[in-house]
């Protein structure tokens, strides 16, 4: 399934995470409109809830290819991921009792495809980093919401 960590760095204001934590990758998939940052949530399959793209480990690709990939299969966005990782949320899903990591990696939006994988199973919103904030249920991913970002708005 996926990769599991077993514990992260101690090092000051750093949390341990617990044994076996399922580690995933998301897309924090974002563009710029008339000069302001939109970013583009998802909902999730079981409950309908406001997420971003995310998914397992892909042998072959790096973590940050890897949320590329589930962007396109769940949104059907195309663009540049940056392969340095933003942050992170923990979360739980119903489906297991272990813990789980998203490790968020941002990627500038340059395409949207009409026919995707997932598109019949997901709703997609364009929305401020402060409303994406308020839409999310994890506290760890609003606040990655609101201090993102990019490295340069040269648009």
């Amino acid at each position: 399934m996926g990769a599991s960590l077993d514990i992260v760095s101690r090092g000051p204001g750093i949390r341990t995470l617990p044994k076996r934590t399922h580690v995933q990758y998301a897309a924090l998939c974002y563009r710029v409109r008339d000069g302001k940052m939109q970013i583009l949530l998802i909902t999730s399959r079981g409950r309908r809830r406001w997420t971003l793209p995310k998914g397992w480990p892909m042998q072959g690709r790096s973590p940050a290819r890897a949320a590329a990939r589930e962007a396109w299969e769940e949104a059907g966005v195309k663009g540049l991921v940056n392969e340095l990782c933003v942050g992170g949320y923990t979360y739980q899903k119903r489906s297991s009792n272990r813990p789980h990591l998203a490790l968020v990696y941002p990627l500038e939006v340059m395409e949207l495809d009409k026919k995707f994988p997932e598109r019949r199973e997901r709703k997609q919103r364009w929305v401020s980093p402060k409303r994406a904030a308020e839409m999310v249920e994890h506290p760890e991913l609003a606040k990655l919401l609101l201090g993102f970002r990019p490295y340069s708005l040269k648009h």
